[in-house]
């Protein structure tokens, strides 16, 4: 798995599975309950990771949809 994007931002997150959803490409969100632990403050990011295999894919998308400042370098 390789690291897409990280951010603090849970609309970004919810707007970047749909659309990545909607491409058909296979993601995973990590740290998504470490909200749980730090009490929901929002300060730990949550990554969206995706296979090497889908890796420019998901750029590609997150790029047309206007949000690559997002993206991880």
């Amino acid at each position: 798995m390789r690291e897409l994007m990280r951010t603090n931002d849970a609309v970004l997150i919810s707007f970047v599975q749909s659309l990545l959803r909607d491409a058909d490409i296979d993601f995973f969100v990590a740290d998504q309950n470490m909200s749980v632990l730090e009490g929901s403050l929002g300060i730990l990011p949550q990554r969206v990771m995706t296979a090497e295999d889908d890796y420019a894919q998901a750029r590609r998308v997150l790029t047309d949809a206007g949000i690559v400042d997002e993206l991880k370098e």
